[in-house]
């Protein structure tokens, strides 16, 4: 039999997520969610044989200390949110005099560096379509564009007839927010894309003219899930078991211009970044390269 307090704070949770679907109109997953991470903070008060919901910083982060010992940052932040909520609701109701989740920060989700494929990978993925088919040409195009140039697969799948400039191995790229920038492509790269437009794409397309480079098999405009179900699946026939998806190629293709020492400032604008910021991920990616290198290489590394 719960005691008298334990019974009364469970009452308040249940009262509270009353209050987040008929006030709040929250989700029921959403509901569900927060009760069954407030059923686990009570939990806890009830071991530490407290009267109430603690109302001082040093008891709230005594709690959360426990939570990081088992749960991801995800989860923890999960948890924080529905305390946060939860206290807010205590102060309105006068249950309690002080707000310690104030005081409290959500935990930083750590950086998750994106998966690349190495030179082997890289050459065994290319080698996967069938050229001699026109799907199969098609995606050795997409593959050796993408790899050549870190085009996202929206601006692949987007791409007009009129930004390719292939005799002067450039393309006109349109990414986000409208912005334009100009991208070189590898002769390789060129070679592919020259050879599916001219021996494959006649063959795709069954009527009009369309403007996109890229078709599908009925001719018409290519997805972004197209590819990465067409991706998916040479990636499952030739063994590899990285996560990949077609962002990869684009992380493979940054990845290799810092390791073989471009500029941070020339990969941001091939990229097509609006911030260093973003573009900086990969000098981790490429300061983890070096680390391997200098640990097999070194006599005392």
């Amino acid at each position: 039999m719960p005691t008298k307090s334990e019974q009364a704070r469970a009452d308040l949770i249940g009262d509270f997520v009353h209050y987040l679907d008929i006030e709040r109109g929250l989700a029921k997953t959403t509901q569900a969610s927060y009760r069954q991470d407030l059923v686990e903070f009570t939990a806890w008060v009830n071991q530490q044989h407290l009267d109430s919901f603690p109302e001082d910083l040093a008891s709230i982060q005594a709690f959360l200390a426990t939570q990081a010992q088992v749960k991801a940052a995800t989860s923890q932040s999960r948890m924080i949110s529905a305390m946060r909520k939860f206290y807010r609701y205590l102060l309105r109701e006068e249950r309690v005099k002080a707000d310690p989740m104030a005081l409290v920060d959500s935990p930083k989700p750590a950086k998750h560096l994106p998966a690349t494929l190495n030179g082997p990978e890289i050459d065994a993925l290319m080698a996967a379509p069938d050229v001699n088919k026109p799907l199969g040409m098609r995606d050795r195009a997409i593959f050796e564009l993408m790899y050549a140039t870190g085009l996202r697969v929206s601006e692949v799948v987007n791409l007009r007839l009129d930004q390719l400039h292939l005799s002067l191995n450039l393309l006109e790229v349109t990414g986000k927010g409208d912005k334009q920038r100009i991208v070189p492509v590898s002769p390789q790269a060129v070679d592919w894309v020259n050879q599916y437009l001219h021996d494959s794409r006649p063959r795709l397309i069954k009527s009009g003219k369309p403007s996109v480079v890229f078709v599908n098999f009925h001719g018409h405009q290519l997805t972004r899930q197209g590819i990465w179900k067409n991706l998916k699946a040479y990636i499952a026939d030739i063994g590899i078991q990285k996560d990949v998806t077609p962002h990869t190629l684009r992380h493979s293709f940054a990845t290799n211009l810092l390791e073989n020492g471009a500029d941070l400032r020339v990969v941001q604008e091939l990229l097509g970044h609006a911030d260093i910021s973003t573009t900086q991920i990969y000098t981790h990616l490429s300061n983890k390269k070096i680390m391997t290198v200098y640990h097999q290489t070194h006599p005392r590394g």
